[in-house]
């Protein structure tokens, strides 16, 4: 008797279908509401919301209410999650098919450096996180600043003692910024890592990829002192997640295009 054939790996079925895959590119890019994706792909929201679901179940996307709205969810893509299901099915048809991590980008020193801008409320633990981060991991090459909408008088605590202690940045010495004092500044990247200023966030000049990271403030769920420290510990982990699969996406600018 013959063999069933094996099935096509979890994966393979589920970016497949295309609706499916429209909707893992864009969050690829972005985290998005689902009117959002109703937008991007032209598709009926209960369409939209039955895929989803079937991508939450697979453990690729998830879900988190918004700061700014609770009526509201954002979706986010698991690019890890998706980089090992993608390792999983090389290996499945060949050993050699296995994936390597992309190597941190290189700009040669005739272009211009890349500017990204974070953004969030306080401007005292999440932006300021991404921004140490994204430098220490480019060492420089990348022209990175944070700001917030209502900037607090000075840095969470926490935030510099989880950069120092896990990560050997020290940013004591930064002080929040307000974004208004960035109006005259080109950027290639704006990023809010917080769902109330991704509403308030103003335009800037040069036509900048805007990109939705959800990320809740682990000031609003930590408590005081070091009983509050890991949720400090989880943001910075999952921030550093997304700056090392944002890095092959920052490639240099040439210089003639230079405001």
């Amino acid at each position: 008797m013959r063999p069933a054939d094996p099935a096509a790996p979890a994966f393979v079925q589920l970016a497949a279908h295309p609706l499916r895959w429209k909707l893992l590119t864009e969050l690829a890019a972005s985290d998005y509401r689902v009117r959002e994706l109703v937008e991007r792909t032209g598709q009926p929201q209960n369409l939209i919301s039955y895929h989803l679901r079937l991508l939450r179940g697979s453990g690729l996307v998830t879900a988190r209410r918004s700061s700014h709205d609770a009526r509201d969810s954002y979706y986010h893509l698991d690019v890890q999650q998706c980089a090992q299901a993608l390792a999983r099915m090389g290996s499945a048809l060949h050993p050699a098919l296995a994936f390597s991590p992309a190597p941190s980008p290189s700009l040669p020193q005739t272009a211009r450096r890349p500017a990204v801008l974070f953004a969030c409320t306080g401007n005292s633990a999440r932006s300021p996180i991404a921004e140490a981060l994204l430098r220490h991991r480019t060492n420089g090459q990348v022209e990175v600043t944070s700001a917030g909408s209502h900037p607090k008088p000075r840095l969470h605590p926490d935030a510099v003692q989880v950069l120092r202690e896990q990560h050997g940045i020290d940013i004591s010495g930064q002080r929040p910024r307000h974004l208004d004092t960035l109006n005259d500044r080109w950027f290639d990247y704006v990023i809010t890592l917080c769902d109330k200023v991704r509403e308030v966030c103003p335009d800037f000049g040069g036509n900048p990829r805007l990109v939705h990271w959800s990320i809740p403030d682990p000031a609003a769920a930590a408590g005081p002192g070091p009983t509050g420290r890991p949720a400090f510990v989880r943001t910075a982990a999952q921030i550093d997640t997304r700056i090392r699969y944002l890095l092959p996406l920052l490639t240099p600018v040439p210089q003639e295009v230079q405001p």
